[in-house]
């Protein structure tokens, strides 16, 4: 089999090639833009392999993507490729609205076209994966203001109720990808996953911002009490979730993934601290950088996902606690310094986005 993954230099996407280059015996063509958050480096371990090629495309391009779609033949496509961090949409949500809605646009109307034309066995085993995340459904009551906030999940049936630029883009590309399947027989997949972290993340996201501000002595901002709720997912348990879905899964369905993972902010905070007070410990706490700041605008204040569907009809279930897989996390922050300083260009250093009014 031959996946096309799109946004493959990304953090969840080199996740699902290495997983693949590693444990199937499939083959990968990687294409990405390669903006800001995109970097090939994540992908050494596997950049040799015979079976892994990569082609530098942005997704908007319709002539290079129908290029790439006749020259390797897929028999799956993965699109990962999105513009994803919340606050970077407040500051600017242009970017976020032409890749996420135009470039998914531009993939499916390339697709389809290649789709339409392939022999019909190809035809009836072809995929097309669309990877979102859990922000489109909004957010959920907060144990704070409901007794029985617990009880509430994200399904496959909630509602979209997207608050900020990045999951009102993500949102609208899940729509467009239903509609090319109930419209044209598109056979898609739509995944809507909880947050990720782990290895190879881009340092602008909450876990490595606290990690490598924490180890240079400098504050941890904190959105407000630090009392928003998000269940963490570790992206090599995603990684297999993934690649289950577009190998196994039943086409026109939409499957939730998540890690039974939910944890404050603050909480996440106070632990990545400990660990490195344990790892490369100092005579001042680490959790005395915390630092409240003002939230951001529109913050959702509690993300769960029942992932009991996936588990149920395509066996699949998160194997790292969070517990271990954020030691595992912090263990490989600290083992690769190196390759933190690399991937940060200059045009994020840290500094705090989102703040926007």
């Amino acid at each position: 089999m031959k996946l096309l993954v799109t946004g493959g230099a990304g953090f969840i996407g080199s996740a699902v090639i290495r997983h693949i280059i590693t444990h199937t015996n499939d083959e990968v063509v990687n294409l990405d833009k390669l903006t800001y958050a995109g970097n090939l480096e994540s992908l050494a371990e596997v950049s040799d392999n015979e079976r892994y090629a990569f082609e530098q495309v942005d997704i908007c391009n319709r002539a290079e993507v129908d290029r790439v779609l006749a020259q390797h033949q897929p028999d799956a496509i993965m699109h990962l490729a999105a513009e994803s961090h919340v606050d970077r949409s407040i500051d600017g949500p242009a970017e976020f609205i032409e890749t996420n809605i135009v470039g998914t646009y531009t993939l499916l109307e390339a697709t389809r076209q290649y789709w339409q034309a392939l022999e019909a066995e190809k035809k009836a085993s072809f995929r097309f994966h669309h990877i979102s995340t859990d922000e489109v459904y909004g957010d959920l009551p907060h144990p704070s203001e409901a007794a029985d906030a617990e009880e509430h999940l994200f399904t496959e049936q909630t509602a979209y109720a997207p608050s900020s630029p990045y999951s009102a883009s993500k949102a609208s590309s899940d729509h467009l990808v239903r509609a090319w399947q109930r419209t044209y027989g598109l056979p898609v997949l739509v995944t809507n996953c909880s947050n990720n972290y782990g290895p190879y993340h881009f340092p602008e996201k909450l876990i490595p911002l606290m990690i490598l501000n924490a180890l240079e002595g400098k504050s941890l901002p904190v959105y407000g009490k630090g009392d928003q709720i998000r269940d963490w997912l570790f992206v090599e348990d995603h990684a297999r979730a993934l690649y289950k879905v577009v190998t196994e899964g039943k086409p026109g369905e939409t499957y939730n993934i998540g890690g039974h993972n939910e944890k404050k902010n603050i909480e996440v905070v106070h632990t990545i601290c400990d660990i490195l007070q344990e790892l490369r410990p100092q005579e001042r706490s680490y959790r005395d950088l915390i630092t409240n700041v003002k939230d951001r605008p529109g913050h959702d204040m509690r993300y769960a996902i029942d992932a009991s569907k996936i588990q149920k009809e395509l066996g699949w279930a998160p194997e790292e606690t969070f517990e271990t897989g954020i030691r595992k996390t912090v263990q490989w922050y600290l083992d690769n310094l190196d390759w933190c300083q690399r991937v940060q260009d200059g045009s994020y250093q840290r500094e705090r986005l989102g703040v926007a009014s």
